[in-house]
Order: C-alpha cells, then structure tokens, then sequence
C-alpha cells in the first residue's frame, strides 16, 4: 500500500471534492480512509405491481403447478419469469 503524499483536504462541497479527485489519485491517498463494513442481507428489491390478464385455465393450472410445490402461485409466476428471463440472457 502506498504513503500517503499528503493529507486529504476537506472540501466544502460535492463540486470541489470532484474537482479534486478529478487531477488527483485515489492511490496516493488510500491510507487515510477507514474500511466500512457493509450488510445488505436484508435488502430488498424494489417491487412494482402489475396487472396481467390470464386466461382462467391458466391461473387454474399455475395455481395447481404451485400448490404442489407448496409455494404461492404469484411467487410461483415470478420463478417461471426470472427462469425464462435468465435462459434469454444465457443464449
């Protein structure tokens, strides 16, 4: 790790603290920073609700398919179109 040059100003605001990492570089000033432990176990995605018309015969059959995963047909839905998403993805 490298010695720091010099001591890491304070800035008055997020502009001039841009102006200065902007002619300078994080290398010569590393060691002045503290690591921060970070937990995102209990993040979230961010959801939004949607309608979809189905057919019934589709719902039925979804919400059969789910209940013998003992799972709730809506998050069952969600699994088959993150599966279906990802396998595009994978081509």
């Amino acid at each position: 790790m490298k010695k720091a040059k010099n001591s890491l100003p304070i800035f008055k605001n997020e502009d001039e603290e841009r102006d200065f990492w902007s002619t300078h570089s994080f290398a010569d000033y590393c060691d002045q920073f503290k690591q921060v432990q970070m937990d995102f176990s209990e993040l979230k995605m961010t959801t939004k609700p949607i309608t979809i018309r189905l057919p019934v015969s589709m719902i039925h059959s979804l919400k059969m398919m789910s209940s013998k995963r003992d799972v709730p047909y809506q998050s069952f839905i969600k699994t088959i179109l993150a599966d279906r998403i990802q396998s595009e993805y994978s081509r």
